[in-house]
């Protein structure tokens, strides 16, 4: 426990100094105050790694300094031990239920300091390791959920949680009655591009693409990566015909766009849709029309976007 950081805060000068040279010669770096005041400071300013306080203090009685200490976000982990003339059953509960970890009354046998401190620290530290290990596991649950609702290659959506969003603004949509759109869009002759060019030229493309749709959407827009060469767009409260300038905006960028990993034009297909429309009453027919849509688009020529 050597080299641990402790606030001394005791106004009696000749026990001040008794007690910071017996725990400095424990191995423990001590900063010593003498009052409530300048112990709220330093323990706001500096890394302490427990609080030896003193309950009667000039200004702040230590009670007090306690519980602020306990409410402060920074401070409220640092384990405090009370000091008292007042041994009383009575004043003890009120220092533990200021926030305090101990409690010990003077008179005091350093020996004693100086084990309650350990206690106090040793305790700590176990609940600073298992603060650390449970921000790890959360980090670690974060980036589980992250990658079950991520597509590995293109960095999107995949198609799970691309259901849950539109789910989420289809009920939306019907709740407060404004329009909705849903944009298929195909990689235009792609098993050409594999073929020709092979599977990691393949790969740069779809990453690209989707790095181009995206600069193309707005914030409150959602893309993911429908499957293979496919990909699905979500615009909440956008009628059709807004829908259609974004569409278009997505199929000019990407048929002008100079991809890294191949020469000539890639260009892509759409298919819209949206709500509200009186054949259209769950995200399955949204879904399913604006796929029917894109067929469309593909049969008559490609590079092109077709309105359900």
């Amino acid at each position: 426990m050597a080299n641990f950081k402790i606030l001394l805060v005791e106004d009696e000068k000749l026990q001040a100094k008794a007690t910071k040279e017996y725990l400095e010669n424990a191995g423990y770096e001590i900063v010593w105050v003498e009052n409530g005041a300048s112990a709220i400071k330093a323990a706001k300013k500096e890394a302490f790694d427990a609080i030896v306080l003193d309950l009667v203090l000039p200004d702040i009685g230590g009670n007090t300094v306690c519980k602020y200490l306990k409410q402060d976000k920074g401070t409220q982990n640092i384990p405090i031990i009370i000091l008292s003339a007042r041994g009383s059953a009575k004043e003890k509960v009120a220092g533990l239920e200021t926030g305090a970890d101990d409690y010990l009354s003077k008179p005091f046998d350093q020996s004693e300091l100086k084990a309650r401190i350990y206690a106090s620290l040793r305790t700590k530290v176990l609940q600073d390791e298992l603060r650390e290990k449970n921000r790890q596991l959360e980090e670690v649950l974060l980036q589980m959920e992250k990658l079950a609702m991520t597509d590995q290659l293109t960095g999107l959506l995949n198609r799970r949680a691309f259901l849950s969003v539109i789910e989420k603004e289809f009920s939306r949509s019907e709740r407060y009655h404004h329009p909705t759109s849903c944009l298929m869009i195909d990689i235009d002759h792609f098993k050409k591009i594999n073929d020709e060019h092979g599977h990691n030229a393949g790969d740069q493309v779809l990453k690209e693409i989707s790095q181009v749709m995206l600069n193309c959407l707005r914030k409150a827009d959602t893309v993911a990566r429908w499957g293979g060469e496919e990909f699905i767009i979500l615009l909440p409260a956008t009628a059709k015909k807004d829908a259609l300038i974004i569409a278009s905006r997505v199929l000019s960028t990407i048929s002008k766009f100079n991809f890294s990993s191949l020469t000539g034009q890639v260009t892509v297909s759409i298919g819209l849709a949206g709500i509200p429309e009186a054949s259209i009453d769950t995200t399955e027919k949204l879904i399913a029309a604006s796929d029917g849509a894109l067929y469309k688009a593909k049969a008559d020529g490609r590079n092109r976007i077709e309105i359900a």
